[in-house]
């Protein structure tokens, strides 16, 4: 087990030279949940120089356990980069449209938009996309990843859920019923859609959808899946948050505030919606049933959020930083985004954070 001393002899060993200092001996071990604040020394007094103490004290723990000095510098770098050097980078979109909704699955990101002559495009690196043609000119709001296959749902069309087993590819599919499909998600099995008009539909294979009774006829804009629980939330309605074991059954929760909420996701044993309006734009529920407000980063239009590599991270439309992190879903710390777009939807997959844009001279962008 590492620990913190201070004031320790400089004990020079051969040299090995790394980014932030320079490991003075071999480190035996250190173990998850270390403490990590100004110079980290093992247990045999050997440290890393101050060099990089301005970025290490930012940190609370390390997350991993490492069996020597070389490990432990990659485990202290990785979560430089998680925590720190969360950087967006500009990358052009395969179209200049309205990218409304991204996914990742079988090692491709997918995007979709509302408008426009191709109204997907696919990227297997989040840099280089290439257009897609949708099985039917919709306007494409959402799109998901489960059991091998790509979903997407619109709001308007002859038939309002499109498939596609490798994201380039895409099968018209007729929703249960013709409604305003606001987004979808997967788990347990089961592909989860809600409705702006108040209606849910669910499918075992993203073909045959079949309705289900909603908790309160709301403006439902998100879905998500976590801890076996699937979670919704609305801009409107009395109650603003349902949720399902099954995505059968839904039963109302209160939300923690009567915000516009506009998204949901789930990390770290977590559900984090975030909303566009409100005196606390953000809220965090352990189970999806007691929801506890927060405060945003900064008071923007917030669109979406994900959650990957130990990091909640939201989009919005507007402000001067649109972008927003959180390791725990309580403490939100505001980022610069690539460009200043209207940023509408954010996913993780393959170590990245790849986020698309309604507007902009690049429509898309992504961080490590």
């Amino acid at each position: 087990m590492a620990r913190i001393l201070k004031n320790k002899p400089n004990v020079q060993a051969p040299n090995s030279e790394f980014p932030f200092g320079r490991i003075k001996d071999v480190v035996p071990s250190v173990s998850p949940g270390t403490p990590v604040d100004e110079e980290v020394y093992g247990d045999s007094h050997q440290f890393m120089e101050k060099g990089a103490e301005l970025l290490i004290k930012t940190f609370n723990d390390l997350p991993e356990s490492a069996k020597n000095g070389f490990e432990f510098m990659d485990v202290l770098l990785e979560l430089i980069i998680k925590r720190i050097n969360t950087q967006f980078i500009a990358e052009s979109a395969a179209e200049a449209t309205i990218w409304q909704s991204v996914t990742f699955g079988n090692g491709l990101f997918v995007a979709v938009a509302t408008i426009g002559t191709n109204r997907v495009m696919t990227s297997p690196d989040g840099i280089t996309w290439t257009s897609r043609s949708a099985a039917e000119a919709n306007i494409w709001q959402s799109v998901t990843f489960g059991d091998g296959l790509f979903v997407a749902v619109s709001t308007d069309g002859t038939n309002r859920v499109m498939t596609s087993p490798d994201g380039e590819t895409w099968t018209a599919r007729a929703a249960s019923t013709a409604s305003t499909w606001q987004a979808v998600t997967f788990g347990n099995g089961l592909f989860v859609a809600v409705s702006g008009a108040g209606l849910v539909m669910t499918s075992p294979d993203g073909i045959t959808w079949t309705d289900r009774t909603e908790a309160e006829a709301n403006n439902w804009q998100s879905v998500t899946f976590g801890n076996s629980l699937f979670v919704a939330v609305s801009v409107d309605g009395t109650n603003r948050v349902m949720t399902s074991p099954d995505g059968i059954t839904w039963t109302s929760r209160s939300a923690a505030e009567a915000n516009l909420w506009q998204a949901v996701t789930f990390g770290n044993d977590l559900f984090v919606a975030v909303s566009s309006d409100g005196t606390n734009q953000v809220m965090t529920s352990p189970d999806g049933i007691t929801w506890t407000a927060r405060s945003e980063a900064e008071a923007n239009l917030w669109q979406a959020v994900t959650f990957g590599n130990g990091l909640f991270v939201a989009v919005s439309v507007d402000g001067t930083n649109r972008v927003m992190t959180s390791p725990d879903g309580i403490t939100w710390t505001a980022k610069l985004a690539a460009e200043a777009n209207i940023w509408s939807e954010i996913t993780y997959g393959n170590g990245l954070y790849i986020a698309v844009a309604n507007d902009g001279t690049n429509r898309v962008m992504r961080a490590i």
